[in-house]
């Protein structure tokens, strides 16, 4: 069993901030290639409003289309209630995803900015979504800018364990801290998620990091020190925001999946990812949107050590 859990998000927190639409069948190529390396979970689309993310328009057709493997639970991102039913039509035809995510913001300012809603309006859509579900999925929330706001600076850690403890009312298991724009610090990831732990045993937390500022790594090195055991990452540290959002200088990218791995795995920290196959799937994420990304070991390959582990396996 691996230590920790990885979440692929790619395919949809990584392509959100694409102008250019990547075509269907190159999205199920590389979901199903990030299931077939180990990925317990994947972030495979979301059901936004095509005209405002039209990266996302052929979210039933993906989802229609992929060759799904056992165990492996397959997110889509959900903003409202309309998309909680389109997801749960998808659901009822055997196409659906079988984990889908919930949004508030830890901040008045970024509520509003980000999803054009008060947070009070925001929590009572959420409260619908729950409802409307119809426990059919795995619930995931996630409190954005759990760290640091764009607008409004200085994140009360008690205002986020507040939303984390609401989500656990509405029923939701899962929360995600997200770092939105990279602000976060290892000991205040530390004490956020003790905190948390301790007020809130039975919530399961991820981790939800963006490596604006190269602290991405060794905040999950915190988390993980503190406890967390599920962590979100994108090959090539690709997405964090959609691509008319430039808060951040315009980069608010996600921690990179193949220098995660190889930092954890070097330490000692089991990811279940097929070592073999990461590379070349981080190089085949490239590919796809025809440029250079940001990951470290695509360039300089995998920690030695671990190359000479994977010589001597049997």
């Amino acid at each position: 069993m691996p230590d920790v859990l990885l979440c692929e998000c790619f395919a949809r927190d990584g392509l959100q901030h694409e102008p250019r639409f990547v075509p269907t069948a190159a999205k199920r190529a590389l979901v199903e290639r990030f299931a077939a390396l180990g990925f317990p979970r994947v972030e495979a689309t979301s059901y936004s409003n095509p005209k405002v993310v039209p990266q996302f328009a052929d979210a039933s057709d993906l989802l229609g289309s992929l060759s799904r493997r056992s165990g492996t639970y397959y997110k889509a991102t959900c903003a409202n209630v309309r998309a909680v039913e389109r997801a749960l039509a998808d659901l009822e035809a055997g196409r659906g995803a079988n984990e889908i995510s919930l949004l508030v913001s830890a901040t008045e300012a970024h509520s509003q900015r980000n999803l054009n809603r008060a947070r009070a309006e925001q929590w009572r859509n959420a409260a619908e979504m729950v409802a409307a579900a119809r426990g059919r999925f795995r619930l995931v929330g996630t409190v954005s800018v759990a760290f640091g706001c764009p607008f409004e600076g200085a994140v009360d850690p008690g205002a986020v364990a507040a939303d984390c403890a609401r989500f656990a009312e509405l029923g939701v298991g899962h929360v995600a801290l997200g770092d939105t724009i990279g602000a976060a610090v290892p000991h205040q990831v530390k004490s956020m998620v003790r905190r948390l732990k301790a007020e809130l045993p039975g919530l399961t937390l991820i981790a939800h990091f963006h490596d604006t500022r190269g602290t991405g790594l060794v905040n999950y090195l915190a988390a993980y020190e503190a406890g967390v055991r599920h962590f979100d990452c994108a090959f090539g540290g690709a997405g964090g925001h959609p691509a008319n959002v430039k808060y951040g200088g315009g980069y608010t990218g996600n921690v990179c999946t193949e220098d995660l791995v190889n930092l954890l795995e070097s330490t000692g920290i089991a990811t279940g990812i097929d070592l073999d196959g990461l590379l070349a799937t981080a190089e085949l994420c490239e590919q796809t949107l025809g440029r250079e990304l940001h990951g470290r070991v695509t360039r300089s390959g995998l920690h030695p050590l671990l190359a000479a582990r994977r010589s001597e396996r049997p």
